[in-house]
């Protein structure tokens, strides 16, 4: 079974339909992968991953501290990437796990962004897949721009949110939605396919190649800017919250790649 992490730039003109986005759809070409097939217990790809190191809460409250060590973020071996969440004492704080960027090395401009995961499940529990814009830096947090791909709260592992950030709407003010994954499913049980379809007046979320989420300009608050039209880089996390319960738990994602569509 393949599960893939895929990055996709349009070089095909933009829409503004979600008819037309389905229609660029079938045009996908790879143009750059990661397969996690390193050696187990080798970090992942220094030349497409960074960790983001620290324990600053990172603007949620988040009680872990983010390393750059094998023991959070590793190749398992068997063509996975896990990202490991464990209850231990690390630089003050009471939890350690890891965050990944691509950031410098992939980042896509509008098009696809998708996934392949398996995500943890448990109280205080907080796995992402999510994507900032590359002005981060200088236009600082909401305007960059803040796509959250998959958000699972670990205590309700059957719903997905899919939200964006931007200014004027960001935080609690977010625009997203929650959806519930069909059949009694759990986003803790299987692999499960996530992407996004950016599109410089229109953003689509698909869960297993269905249709779930829509976003377009005429969606946001009146007078806020539309924060999407730029390139992003790729966000990989597990995060650890405020509760009573708390076991050690893992995300795994096993084949990375980037395509570009090309003209019909």
């Amino acid at each position: 079974m393949h599960h893939r992490i895929a990055l996709i730039g349009l070089l095909a003109a933009c829409t503004d339909t979600v008819e037309a986005t389905q229609a660029i759809d079938t045009r996908w070409v790879p143009a750059w992968a990661d397969e996690f097939d390193g050696e187990a217990g080798s970090a992942p790809d220094p030349s497409s991953w960074t960790p983001d190191v620290g324990g600053d809460g990172w603007g949620n409250e988040q009680l872990e501290y983010n390393s750059d060590s094998t023991d959070n973020a590793f190749i398992d071996g068997d063509g996975h990437l896990v990202i490991r969440a464990l209850r231990q004492s690390t630089q003050g704080m009471d939890y350690s796990s890891a965050r990944l960027t691509t950031r410098g090395a992939v980042e896509p401009g509008p098009g696809r962004v998708e996934a392949r995961i398996r995500v943890p499940e448990g109280q205080g529990i907080w796995p992402a897949f999510w994507l900032l814009g590359t002005d981060f830096d200088t236009a600082g947090w909401p305007a960059c721009g803040e796509i959250d791909i998959l958000e699972v709260r670990g205590e309700d592992p059957g719903e997905v949110l899919t939200t964006v950030h931007g200014p004027g709407y960001s935080g609690a003010a977010s625009v997203g939605q929650t959806t519930q994954l069909p059949f009694d499913n759990s986003a803790a049980d299987d692999f499960h396919t996530y992407a996004v379809d950016i599109d410089p007046e229109l953003i689509t979320w698909w869960i297993d190649g269905e249709r779930v989420h829509t976003v377009a300009i005429g969606d946001l608050p009146a007078g806020s800017p539309w924060a999407f039209d730029g390139s992003f880089f790729i966000i990989l996390n597990g995060c650890r919250s405020d509760s009573d319960r708390w076991r050690g738990r893992s995300q795994r994602a096993d084949r990375a790649r980037a395509v570009t569509s090309v003209a019909a």
